[in-house]
């Protein structure tokens, strides 16, 4: 199944967090920070204006991305999980 983003809206999916610290600790799921970082399925046509004018998304598909971290909507799809949000959520795009 396809998931096409209407707007100014991102699909991502989330990166999973780091399962050893640098230093070589192994941590449990418990200790895991929720992740803040995802990468770029799918973006939408862009935001509309009043004179009814687009402007596209900064973001392209692909993108690595770190967003704010309590933001955007989960979506479960084909036992996958997604995080819907909008383009102004993204903080920065990694390069």
């Amino acid at each position: 199944m396809k998931m096409v983003p209407m707007g100014e809206k991102v699909i991502l999916r989330q990166i999973e967090a780091e399962e050893v610290t640098s230093g070589g600790i192994i941590l449990p799921d418990a200790a895991k920070e929720k992740p803040s970082q995802g990468k770029v399925l799918a973006v939408g046509d862009g935001r509309l204006l009043e004179d009814g004018t687009r402007i596209p998304l900064q973001v392209s598909e692909g993108d690595r991305v770190i967003y704010e971290k309590y933001f955007g909507c989960k979506i479960i799809l084909d036992q996958e999980e997604y995080l819907i949000l909008n383009e102004s959520e993204i903080l920065a795009v990694i390069e």
